[in-house]
């Protein structure tokens, strides 16, 4: 059984996963960092979340912000 930590940095990386799939991409909670992986294979390790955006443009090709208005409209919407 893990941590209360691991439980935390996993409910995180499943939030953030909501908006990292309109990219694209998936975040994994591993050891004490996060893998953030595209569906090409890229992959980046990430320390904490303030790296994880920058992290994520770089392996999507194109910006990701979780709070563009479009974004947050497809989170909100039937299928998100």
């Amino acid at each position: 059984m893990g941590s209360p930590g691991e439980a935390e940095r996993r409910a995180r990386a499943a939030a953030a996963n909501r908006v990292l799939g309109l990219y694209g991409l998936r975040l994994t909670a591993w050891a004490d960092r996060f893998t953030l992986a595209s569906r090409t294979g890229r992959t980046a390790m990430v320390a904490h979340f303030g790296d994880l955006w920058p992290a994520a443009e770089r392996l999507a090709g194109r910006p990701c912000d979780p709070l563009d208005p479009a974004v947050i409209a497809r989170l909100e919407g039937p299928e998100g």
